[in-house]
């Protein structure tokens, strides 16, 4: 009797199991984070989960209304962005390849996260330099690399990789572009990542985020951030052919120049995302 029960729990748990792939539900399929250096895995890398166009565009639907409720669900803008992503996926790995730095990164494949970082060397760096300053980010603004969740929906490995290296590159960005993660500086981030990317989810967020201002906020992205954002996304190197774990000790001043990035027009302040989400609202 009990075996007969047992086994009937386990065809239950079985059929159910795959009915939640079939439904391919985002939010539960990006709780688990899985690494590109994984030893055992099904599929293309790591954590991949092979979807058909319908179920890409039911993806990148849900998640871009999730998203567009909560900026602050980074699992939803993940999905989106990986649904959307092909055709700008495709353009920077082929910008990554033409690059020696670029190459480089694609061949070693480093990731970003706090089991790669050595926080006491960053610490001991002298300010103004790079790794310091990313450190001090990460300090001022609450965050974590750990915070980026691992591709999943991307169906082709190394593109998978590139948005990755784009995702773990995200708080980097903030560091050379002197923003902090409140909603200011969120969308300018996210104005100058549609320049420079071509993403459709940066472009969503650059014309949506600013819903999510108030007129005083506004009046500064539009006239000052907007444009110099804009301008340096546009106009600088591809920010992906840097292979920044080697440039910790570089000056911020002189990556800046290197990616021809211009310094920031006005200075904001690093504020508690939740806190400054409300104000912004």
């Amino acid at each position: 009797m009990w075996l007969r029960w047992g086994k009937s729990l386990k065809a239950v748990h079985k059929r159910r199991c795959f009915l939640n792939l079939k439904a391919v539900c985002p939010h539960q399929l990006h709780r688990r984070s899985i690494g590109f250096t994984d030893g055992v895995y099904d599929g293309l890398y790591p954590g991949h989960i092979h979807t058909t166009p319908m179920q890409k565009a039911l993806l990148a639907v849900g998640s871009g209304v999730a998203a567009l409720q909560d900026p602050y669900r980074h699992d939803m803008v993940a999905v989106l962005g990986e649904t959307t992503g092909h055709l700008s996926l495709k353009n920077l790995r082929d910008k990554m390849r033409n690059d020696p730095e670029g190459y480089t990164i694609l061949t070693e494949r480093p990731r970003i996260k706090l089991s790669t970082l050595d926080l006491s060397q960053m610490k001991s760096l002298p300010g103004g330099s790079f790794g310091r300053e990313y450190l001090r980010f990460l300090e001022d603004n609450n965050v974590t690399p750990d915070s980026r969740a691992d591709v999943k929906f991307v169906d082709n490995e190394e593109l998978a990789y590139v948005m990755q290296r784009y995702r773990e590159v995200h708080d980097l960005l903030h560091t050379l572009l002197g923003m902090p993660t409140n909603m200011l500086g969120e969308v300018a981030v996210k104005w100058f990542e549609a320049a420079q990317t071509g993403l459709p989810m940066c472009a969503l967020g650059a014309v949506l985020g600013p819903l999510r201002l108030n007129a005083r906020r506004l009046q500064s992205l539009f006239t000052t951030l907007g444009p110099w954002a804009l301008r340096n996304g546009w106009q600088s190197r591809c920010v992906l052919n840097i292979f920044y774990e080697r440039r910790w000790e570089q000056s911020v001043e002189d990556l800046r120049k290197e990616l021809n990035i211009e310094p920031p027009p006005v200075i904001l302040s690093a504020t508690n995302k939740k806190g400054q989400k409300k104000k912004d609202e």
